[in-house]
């Protein structure tokens, strides 16, 4: 099966569902992408060390970059921002997950770190979830 994530930045959600989804879908080809890609968020890194996956070698996409042939699901991960749209005939799932990722001065570093992690757990479960679903039976 070949998934795509997707979210605005491809900086945070998208890349940790990415790094997440190869963990726990090893079967699957999985890829995340963006409608405005930045690049990947030292906090994302950080929160998926935490769990002994490497995502730091992972880059942000445009989701122009990404050939829809051939993908079977598209899991959309933004919360009040206006998601991507990749255009065809596919199964879609809106998984809608707040951006960890914050310009706020008054935001430490601790709860940066919390708020990526809370994301990343978010995402942890839906997948876990997902992959009890396309494992047959």
């Amino acid at each position: 099966m070949r998934i795509l994530f997707l979210c605005v930045a491809n900086s945070a959600r998208s890349q940790m569902a990415e790094g997440l989804a190869r963990r726990l879908l090893p079967t699957c080809e999985v890829l995340s992408a963006g409608s405005r890609p930045s690049r990947v968020n030292p906090y994302a890194i950080e929160a998926m060390r935490e769990l002994g996956i490497d995502i730091g070698r992972q880059r942000s996409k445009s989701v122009s970059e990404i050939d829809p042939a051939g993908l079977e699901l598209v899991v959309t991960l933004c919360a009040e921002e206006v998601c991507p749209v990749l255009p065809g005939r596919v199964r879609r799932l809106h998984w809608p997950i707040d951006d960890p990722a914050t310009d706020d001065p008054q935001v430490g570093a601790e709860e940066q770190r919390a708020r990526f992690r809370v994301a990343r757990e978010a995402i942890r479960a839906r997948l876990v979830a997902l992959a009890a679903e396309l494992t047959p039976r």
